[in-house]
């Protein structure tokens, strides 16, 4: 909650009626062998949504954070409802009105909705202990004026992911901020979730709210912001309005170029089947999951959120196994009851959650993408071969294009988009002839997402074989040879490519 301080400045603010609540000049921030933002500006508006783009690595999180009080500057000005402030935590950032919503969601697992919402500002009884009671009536009232229907008292880790980011909305606006940051918030829930999100964004901006909204979503800019504005390597391009540009105008201040095809889809020989499942089953989340997958193929996976396209995933991977049907993997029956199984057998998963089941935060970029192919091949006299390993780390970087001064640097330091292009290396490195992409683009800008569309259809012309699974219907269209639609955990049907259109795609997948 904003403090009585905050609330004697916010009176201030308002008889002046000056045009901007957060004013952003010349501000610097650097880290170990990179410059994040160099010299940038940024203007926000009283009862509007601003949008944030760029592509990942451009500093817009960094310039968040900064205005949220985890990053101190190194330099430049910032001004809150006019006047100069210095926000030295995320507390402090809290008490003078600016709440921030992460795109790597933070809540505690152990406890329940109610207690992460409240947590510090709990309601106390007359033996000053937490009234838990009133707590939970606070946040149905609060559920209640967003329109959720979340129970209060459900523990965290029984919740959903679109569920728990609904909880960070609902957490953040909790505070009555009058500036709210969004950091890809749409990222892991359904359409039907994201129209649900910006009918509450728009209660809260004529409630006076200024917004800070980042996205790699085009159609989501053109949706619910009023203005953008585009950082790019650091650097402060541009503002405009949202109603006088194209989306092209947009994409090439991202990325200062053309970007002709978003969906390179390349022709690929199709060979022989090299996995083949049968009636694969895991009772309460999937049942009689039955397909073919060639060589050279990229079959897409389609559903809507909770369909169990991931746990289908999970399963072809050995994480959760199945308890009923068969793997064949060239012909032969393939008992897969771990991750160990699935990778001799020549299987790699890029799972849905970097953060949660990708990244090892604490290591380093190199240790990060080496780690899945210390196998054989790059031990000599029980030693690993470092130099070797090394060099075809530098290798993929360059592929990729991973934005980092150099190997060393810790992977929680990078962007979103960074890290999903380690983790993508980390898995190329094993050789895959079956890789499976759970979300390979969520959170990556349109030029880094064309990259890895490349990067896909390169690999099918060189006999991978594909399953990528996406919440984005253009992207299955545009990258798939076949299409497998699932709902409620159940296969609804296989669409070839000629035939597939978003709407066959949706009435397969609400069924």
């Amino acid at each position: 909650m904003v403090s009585k301080t905050t609330l004697e400045a916010i009176e201030r603010y308002k008889e002046k009626s000056l045009p901007y609540i957060l004013e952003i000049e010349g501000i610097r921030k650097e880290f170990p062998g990179v410059v994040a933002l160099d010299d940038v500006q940024f203007r926000l508006r009283p009862g509007s949504v601003h949008a944030l783009m760029g592509e990942n690595g451009a500093g817009k999180s960094t310039l968040m954070k900064i205005i949220a009080g985890i990053y101190t500057p190194d330099r430049g000005t910032i001004r809150l409802r006019g006047e100069e402030v210095v926000l030295a935590s995320p507390l402090d950032a809290l008490e003078q009105g600016i709440a921030m919503i992460h795109q790597e969601l933070a809540l505690m697992d152990w406890m329940t909705v109610a207690e992460n919402i409240w947590i510090r500002r709990e309601p106390k009884n007359a033996l000053g202990l937490i009234d838990h009671r009133k707590m939970t009536e606070m946040t149905r009232e609060l559920f209640a004026q967003l329109r959720l229907k979340i129970d209060p008292t459900a523990q965290i880790s029984t919740l959903t992911v679109a569920q728990r980011q609904m909880v960070e909305i609902a957490k953040a606006v909790s505070h009555r901020s009058q500036v709210l940051i969004m950091d890809e918030p749409t990222s892991a829930i359904t359409e039907t979730e994201v129209d649900h999100l910006f009918e509450i964004i728009r209660d809260l901006k004529a409630r006076g709210v200024a917004i800070v909204y980042i996205t790699h979503k085009m159609n989501e800019l053109f949706e619910i912001a009023d203005e953008f504005s585009v950082f790019r390597d650091g650097k402060y391009v541009g503002t405009h309005a949202s109603i006088d540009v194209t989306r092209d105008d947009i994409i090439r201040m991202m990325v200062g170029r053309e970007i002709t095809d978003m969906f390179p889809k390349e022709e690929a020989a199709i060979g022989e089947v090299i996995l083949s499942v049968e009636n694969l089953s895991l009772p309460g989340t999937f049942h009689g999951i039955t397909f073919d997958l060639r060589r050279g193929e990229i079959l897409g996976l389609a559903g809507l959120v909770g369909s169990g396209r991931s746990n289908v995933a999970e399963a072809l991977f050995g994480v959760t196994p199945a308890t009923e049907g068969k793997i064949r993997i060239a012909g032969r029956d393939v008992p897969i009851a771990s991750p160990a199984d699935a990778m001799r057998e020549g299987m790699a998963l890029l799972t849905e959650d970097r953060k949660a089941t990708g990244c090892f935060l604490p290591l380093t970029i190199l240790e990060n993408m080496q780690i899945a192919a210390l196998h054989e091949g790059h031990v000599k006299l029980g030693c690993v071969d470092e130099r070797g390993m090394t060099n075809l780390c530098l290798g993929m970087k360059d592929k990729l294009r991973i934005k980092t001064p150099n190997l060393d640097e810790r992977i929680e330091n990078l962007s979103g988009g960074n890290q999903q292009k380690v983790l993508i290396a980390r898995w190329l490195l094993t050789k895959p002839q079956i890789l499976i992409l759970d979300e390979p683009t969520r959170g990556i800008d349109v030029g880094a997402k064309a990259e890895i569309h490349r990067l896909i259809s390169g690999l099918a012309q060189q006999g991978v074989a594909v399953i990528m699974i996406s919440s984005e219907l253009p992207e299955v269209l545009g990258m798939s040879d076949r299409i497998m639609v699932m709902h409620e955990g159940h296969m609804t049907g296989i669409l070839d490519r000629a035939e597939a259109t978003q709407v066959k795609i949706m009435e397969l997948a609400a069924r």
